[in-house]
């Protein structure tokens, strides 16, 4: 069969790759052709457009950026006609995915996505089109098929693929990553400023300016996979106390003593791997006030969302400042607020499902082709 696939950002990249790897495994026969990442390429398959190529966040960069994104979505279009896949496989990606799932479906494309958009949190209005467009959702968050049923729309829940993951790596013994990376003896604190320049930008300066209070600690930035490690260097600028290791992000959290997290999957991971963390946020003002205005969350990361509580503090915008950041840190690095955090985390795991989701999501996309 043909399975085409169109991810975007680094995590979709990731579960994108678990994903290729579960096709092959359901049916060796697979012809897999994606838009995606290194990690997807690697697992299998022909890349079509690199994530990192269409990366735009907040409402006004996209809007700067319109022009080259329908190019995107037009050549998306032609070559997925090109291509004539058994399945079209969605994932994540809903501001991208969505336009292409709307073309698609009329013109008789079995339609999957995989990690659904976060309707849930914004624009619900947007399920009538999913139902439309979309033959069958696989949802990774407990509470998300709970919400389509109110529509009358059938999702299936598949587990969190991050699980998947972290099942497969082996630990990382901080003798030899302290080794690899030059580092010393002091605990660690893993800077986590995002994969978009943009978000590295806003990020990166605010958490460097707490470094000289933590002087008992070494700082280490988990560089992303689609920057250059000489734009961290201009954030870095000679400091000592830290360093940055390129693409090693869950290396990283399987030594780190505590975290500084920009909202996002990353918030998740640095639970699953047991961190206590601070997540942060700051974007651009105008992309900001209106996605206040238009997501109704009581928080933004995904582990409060997901325990529907303040288990990790949240700094956003103008709270995410020095100040703040520096208490809040001292807070995580306190021996009791970590021994409470360390038990909801474990609650957190088990509410995720257990591993196996992206087995279940190919297994799933398999069956339906039936005989097809």
């Amino acid at each position: 069969m043909k399975y085409y696939i169109v991810a975007g950002e680094a995590s979709g990249d990731l579960h994108g790759s678990n994903l290729i790897k579960a096709l092959y495994k359901e049916d060796p026969q697979a012809q897999i052709r994606f838009w995606g990442g290194d990690l997807m390429q690697e697992a299998g398959g022909e890349l079509v457009v690199h994530y990192k190529d269409r990366a735009f966040m907040g409402f006004i960069e996209v809007l700067f950026n319109l022009k080259k994104i329908l190019g995107f979505i037009k050549k998306c279009k032609d070559d997925i006609a090109a291509f004539q896949p058994d399945a079209l496989i969605f994932i994540d990606n809903s501001g991208f995915n969505l336009r292409i799932a709307k073309w698609a479906k009329p013109l008789g494309y079995p339609t999957h996505y995989y990690i659904s958009p976060q309707v849930w949190a914004s624009r619900a209005g947007r399920v009538k089109g999913i139902k439309a467009s979309v033959d069958h959702m696989y949802t990774i968050l407990p509470f998300v098929n709970e919400f389509y049923a109110k529509y009358d729309y059938k999702a299936q829940f598949v587990g969190h693929p991050l699980l998947d993951a972290l099942a497969d790596r082996k630990p990382t013994p901080f003798a030899a990553f302290k080794k690899e990376y030059q580092l010393s003896d002091k605990p660690i604190i893993a800077l986590l400023p995002g994969s978009r320049k943009q978000e590295i930008k806003a990020m990166l300066s605010t958490m460097m300016s707490i470094v000289p209070d933590f002087p008992d600690y070494q700082f280490v930035i988990a560089g992303a996979p689609s920057q250059e490690i000489a734009y961290y260097d201009t954030f870095i600028n000679n400091n000592p106390q830290v360093h940055l290791v390129s693409n090693k992000t869950y290396d990283l959290l399987s030594v780190a003593y505590a975290a500084l997290v920009t909202s996002g999957t990353a918030t998740l991971e640095t639970a699953l791997f047991k961190v206590p963390q601070v997540v942060c946020y700051k974007g651009n003002w105008i992309s900001y006030e209106i996605a206040k205005r238009i997501i109704k969350l009581d928080y933004i990361s995904l582990v409060n969302l997901i325990m529907d509580q303040e288990v990790v503090t949240e700094l956003i915008q103008k709270e995410f400042n020095t100040s703040s950041l520096k208490n809040n840190l001292k807070k995580i690095l306190d021996p009791a607020h970590r021994e409470e955090l360390f038990s909801q985390y474990f609650e957190l795991e088990k509410r995720l499902g257990g591993p196996g989701a992206s087995f279940k999501t190919a297994q799933a996309i398999v069956h339906s082709l039936g005989d097809k």
